[in-house]
């Protein structure tokens, strides 16, 4: 599976994309830092004041790949959260989305999570408000599915949600598309390790020193 980006290919893309795809590569290539504007608009061929119609400035870049990914991903969760089925139904559909659009725009997941915390202040905020609303709806799939019985009570859905997001963005770390694991058996592992953890049965406080009565969970769950 060939890595995933916002793809450049063709003059006749509209400029906005040309750029966009241009930086995205550059910056999972290079870095977003050790990437400058000559660069970019050099590969896309344009000039740099073509680019500054669009873009006023290098994070603006930077802030709309993050921007537009989440926007397709919380698109594609609302429209599973609303479905039919079970909530484990639901969540399980959810779960296999992230994997999927996850590895489908790796390089633009490598830019953001490489790059967040040089946004200027207003947009990382904005990303982190727009992410955090993400993790909320999804962490409701994980809640209603408490509610219901089908999952596990003493085991916090925001500790879920955090692990699985957690183990996602890693992704990038070490996926490879050479590598022995394909992205439809990482994805396989992921959910199902995912689920496994908040099926009923496994007693996984008791596996803890104190016990799920001592506050540990508890507290983790409020992080």
């Amino acid at each position: 599976m060939p890595r995933g980006s916002a793809g450049e290919t063709g003059q006749a893309r509209p400029l906005p994309e040309r750029l966009l795809g241009v930086a995205t590569r550059l910056f999972a290539e290079n870095g977003y830092e050790s990437t400058s504007v000559q660069e970019i608009v050099e590969a896309a061929g344009v000039t740099k004041g073509a680019m500054y119609h669009y873009y006023a400035a290098k994070d603006d870049l930077l802030y709309t790949i993050y921007h537009r990914l989440l926007a397709v991903q919380t698109e594609r969760l609302e429209r599973f959260a609303g479905g039919g089925g079970t909530p484990e139904e639901r969540l399980r559909a959810a779960a296999v989305d992230v994997i999927d659009t996850s590895f489908t725009h790796l390089d633009e997941l490598t830019v953001f999570f490489r790059s967040m915390h040089l946004l200027p202040d207003g947009k990382r905020k904005s990303v982190r408000a727009e992410r955090r609303r993400y993790h909320e709806r999804f962490r409701s799939l994980v809640e209603e599915g408490q509610r219901a019985g089908s999952f596990r009570a003493d085991v916090p859905a925001d500790l879920a949600v955090s692990f699985f997001f957690g183990a996602v963005h890693q992704i990038t770390t070490w996926w490879h598309p050479d590598g022995p694991l394909d992205a439809r058996a990482v994805g396989r592992y992921y959910v199902g390790l995912f689920l496994d953890g908040l099926r009923r049965g496994g007693g996984l406080g008791a596996d803890l020193d104190g016990g799920p009565g001592d506050g540990g969970l508890e507290t983790l769950g409020e992080c």
